[in-house]
């Protein structure tokens, strides 16, 4: 399967180390072999390091550089939020977020419902085994 996530401007990247852990930024401009200049709606505009960024397959429509309105006008256009809470990353890095943020009763009650859950599914599996007449 060819390798299909270049780095380009218009690209969303996700950053995966420092001060901006998890957000989404745009690539606005290419530096050097090493670094971009990215750009989000929270941030301010800088260099980051390619091995700082994680690359994802949402691109949007914009011009090299473009002023901080446009930009945040073009992601809002796009959806590239929702696009990415959609993703299956996203989702997967919500679903961390959540369970690194609940407390030892709610871990208390997860463990319980499962418990409650598989006896319910054992039963129902043990009535129609019953039904079938398998061993």
């Amino acid at each position: 399967m060819p390798f299909k996530q270049y780095v380009e401007i218009r690209r969303v990247a996700l950053v995966n180390c420092g001060k901006d852990y998890e957000k989404l930024v745009v690539i606005v401009n290419l530096i050097d072999q090493n670094q971009a200049l990215v750009d989000a709606p929270d941030m301010v505009r800088g260099q980051m390091n390619f091995k700082r960024l994680s690359l994802t397959n949402i691109k949007i429509d914009i011009l090299r550089i473009p002023k901080k309105k446009s930009l945040v006008a073009t992601m809002e256009a796009a959806g590239v939020k929702n696009k990415w809470e959609n993703s299956l990353w996203g989702q997967k890095l919500i679903v961390q977020k959540r369970r690194a943020s609940v407390n030892d009763f709610d871990r208390f009650k997860v463990m319980l419902a499962k418990i409650k859950r598989g006896g319910a599914i054992r039963q129902e599996l043990a009535q129609l085994r019953k039904q079938q007449d398998f061993p």
